[in-house]
């Protein structure tokens, strides 16, 4: 059984699979890995989750106050042996329930063309395609989200 913590960016095991997420991503975002880095620093998240099975670490995720009444999700990952098995999507749902006891009225993000996986997720999860908002406004190989919670 999977179990989620709430938790902050100081938590070592949430650093930890951060660093494996940014590995993969550097990979699959090749030459614009740099641009999308600087918007993923780890010093201003305080509401993260970790999914563990048993003593496993299998998922994380976070979200960061965006405008008063919306949160951003960032740092969404499930190493790739634990995928295919409704981790991510646990763990969103965590990250939605955790925004709206906040008084938060909507959720964000923002993926990449190259995260196909992370499109079916966030679109499986009741997500919609929305203008690339912000930093990602003319970015090409931005796809960006909302949902109500």
């Amino acid at each position: 059984m999977i179990q989620l913590k709430r938790t902050n960016s100081n938590d070592r095991t949430f650093q930890l699979l951060v660093k494996e997420l940014d590995i993969e991503l550097a990979v699959r975002d090749g030459n614009e890995h740099a641009f999308y880095a600087q918007y993923n620093k780890l010093d201003l998240i305080r509401h993260a989750v970790v999914a563990y099975f048993g003593e496993t670490p299998v998922g994380c995720g976070a979200i960061k106050e965006f405008s008063p009444e919306v949160m951003e999700v960032k740092r969404m990952y499930v190493p790739l042996k634990h995928r295919g098995q409704g981790i991510a999507s646990l763990v969103l749902k965590e990250l939605e329930k955790w925004a709206r006891e906040l008084g938060y009225k909507k959720c964000i993000l923002e993926t990449g063309k190259k995260q196909p996986e992370a499109i079916r997720l966030y679109e499986k999860n009741g997500y919609k395609s929305i203008p690339n908002y912000s930093q990602y406004s003319g970015v090409e190989n931005s796809v960006c989200y909302e949902k109500s919670i």
